[in-house]
């Protein structure tokens, strides 16, 4: 169950990676675009490490606050879940 999991999150994060770099691509050549829903919603189902690599490595959507603040603010919440489901909730 674990290594799907570790599959399932590194296909996620190169295929997030792969449509910021498709975005700019089409950007630059006046292409269709790729929906910014469609690059928020890669990170939020588990591609916010991908993603935001892909945001500075193309220099893609670094101005727009959405993307400036919202996929940090994602991968934080994704690690914040993650240290609890791995640790365990803290007693009360």
């Amino acid at each position: 169950m674990e290594k799907t999991w570790v599959v399932y999150l590194l296909c996620i994060n190169v295929l997030a990676f792969g449509l910021f770099g498709a975005d700019k691509w089409k950007a630059r050549h006046k292409k269709y675009r790729i929906r910014e829903r469609t690059l928020l919603l890669a990170a939020v189902i588990g591609g916010s490490v991908g993603a935001l690599c892909g945001m500075y490595f193309f220099r893609h959507k670094t101005l727009h606050r959405k993307f400036r603040i919202g996929l940090p603010a994602i991968l934080f919440l994704q690690a914040v879940i993650t240290g609890f489901l791995v640790v365990g909730f803290p007693a009360s």
